[in-house]
């Protein structure tokens, strides 16, 4: 992949009531868009992401999203001290 972003100009289509953007074929391929994407909404705005990418959240996205609801992390601290580290488990 380049190391470098290209910028497109695309224009939006009339699909029913709602709008949409043509992906040109040899962008569909190299990121193996096939049926479906994923649309995420960022700060500077709309990424799409293909369904294979790895699904899993990271600790970052985690965080972050734990920050903006303002949680806290009191509970992963009663997680720590379950007992699990005594008893049937030790070697």
């Amino acid at each position: 992949m380049e190391n470098h972003l290209r910028t497109r100009d695309i224009k939006l289509i009339a699909i029913g009531n709602s709008k949409g953007v043509r992906i040109p074929k040899t962008l569909l391929r190299k990121y193996g868009f096939a049926d479906s994407l994923l649309l995420e909404e960022t700060e500077t705005g709309l990424l799409l992401k293909s369904k294979k990418e790895d699904s899993r959240i990271s600790w970052e996205e985690t965080y972050k999203a734990m920050a903006k609801e303002q949680e806290g992390w009191e509970e992963f601290d009663e997680t720590l001290l379950d007992g699990l580290d005594q008893g049937e488990f030790d070697d």
